[in-house]
């Protein structure tokens, strides 16, 4: 099963003492095979949206931006509890904040 986990914006930096748990953190996940891919997302973007034939597209950044994901990795685990201890793991490294865990299908 695949799964999607997107991290919100946060307002702390990160230290070097975070950089070196994530580090260790990516190293495990990916010498097991379960991280597929991971990187973190430009602010702005661009949204499109269609009505009928019209597609519409707009530059970012949007007033709701610290509402988008920052950041993201994709997994691939034997069960939704795993995806949400991954979760859990990658919450304790990286403090107060909020992610979200969606099955990717």
């Amino acid at each position: 099963m695949r799964f999607l986990m997107m991290q919100k914006p946060s307002d702390t930096a990160p230290d070097e003492k975070l950089f070196a748990e994530m580090g260790a953190f990516i190293e495990e996940l990916t010498a097991a095979g379960v991280l597929l891919a991971t990187g973190g997302l430009e602010p702005g973007g661009v949204r499109m949206t269609s009505a009928g034939d019209e597609i519409t597209v707009t530059d970012g950044p949007f007033a709701e931006a610290k509402e988008a994901a920052a950041g993201f990795a994709l997994i691939e685990v034997g069960s939704r509890e795993e995806a949400i201890e991954l979760g859990r793991r990658f919450r304790k490294i990286v403090g107060d904040g909020e992610s979200t865990i969606q099955q990717v299908f």
